[in-house]
C-alpha cells in the first residue's frame, strides 16, 4: 500500500483506490468536462424579432428607391434587430456520466495525486479560528491551492476555511475530479481516508 506520513502514526492509503492503473485519460477528461458542463447554467437569453422594441414603421418604400425592400428595422441582418437562433435561457448542458464511471474517474484522479505527492494525511485541530488553518498550512508549506477532505464538515472547520481564498473544504463522499486535478495540495483527514474508500469501493455494489 502506498504510506502517508501524519503527526503522530502512519496512515495506510488503499491501494485499490490511490494507487489504480491508469491506462489513458479519457476518462478522466470525460468526468472533468461532466463537472463543468453540469455546473454550467443557461444564464444568456436574446430577443427574436418579434420581442425587440420599434420598427412597426416601414423604413422606406417597397419601390422606386433602388433599395432593398424592408418592412422593419428590427429585421435580424439590421443592427439592434433581432437574434436568429440565439441562446433562449432554456438550454440543457448537463453531461451525464454514469455512477460506476465517475468512481473509477475520481480513484484515477486520486492515484495521479497520489504518484505525484500532492496528498497529504493530517487531522487539522481547530476551534474555528482561521488563524488557526492558515498556521496549519503555513507550517506544512501548503501556499498554494489546498484541497481539504473531511469525513464529516463541522461548525468549527466550515468557519475556520470560508475566509481562506486559496482553501477548499469538502465532504469525502463528495469528491470530484475537476478539484482533485486542479489542486496543487490535497489534505486528507484521518477518518476521511476509510471514508473514501467505502465510498469509492464499497459502495459500488
Amino acid at each position: 500500500m502506498a504510506e502517508t506520513k501524519t503527526t503522530a502514526a502512519k496512515t495506510a492509503l488503499p491501494k485499490e483506490v490511490f494507487s489504480v492503473e491508469v491506462p489513458n485519460h479519457e476518462l478522466l477528461k470525460l468526468a472533468y468536462d461532466s463537472f463543468l458542463a453540469n455546473s454550467r447554467g443557461a444564464n444568456a437569453t436574446t430577443l427574436q424579432r418579434g420581442e425587440v422594441r420599434g420598427g412597426g414603421k416601414k423604413p422606406w418604400k417597397q419601390k422606386g428607391t433602388g433599395r432593398a425592400r424592408f418592412g422593419s428595422t428590427r429585421n435580424p441582418i439590421w443592427r439592434g434587430g433581432g437574434v436568429v437562433f440565439g441562446p433562449r435561457g432554456n438550454e440543457n448542458y448537463t453531461k451525464k456520466i454514469s455512477k460506476t464511471s465517475k468512481r473509477v474517474a475520481i480513484r484515477q484522479a486520486l492515484t495521479l495525486a497520489n504518484e505525484a505527492g500532492k496528498i497529504t494525511v493530517k487531522d487539522i485541530k481547530t476551534t474555528g479560528k482561521t488563524s488557526e488553518v492558515v498556521k496549519f498550512l503555513a507550517d506544512n508549506k501548503l501556499d498554494r491551492k489546498v484541497l481539504i477532505v473531511v469525513d464529516e464538515k463541522t461548525p468549527e472547520i466550515i468557519r475556520a476555511t470560508n475566509n481562506i481564498q486559496h482553501a477548499l473544504l469538502v465532504r469525502a463522499t463528495y469528491l470530484n475530479v475537476y478539484h482533485i486535478l486542479n489542486a496543487d495540495h490535497i489534505v486528507l483527514s484521518t477518518q476521511s481516508v476509510p471514508a473514501i474508500a467505502e465510498w469509492l469501493v464499497g459502495g459500488e455494489a
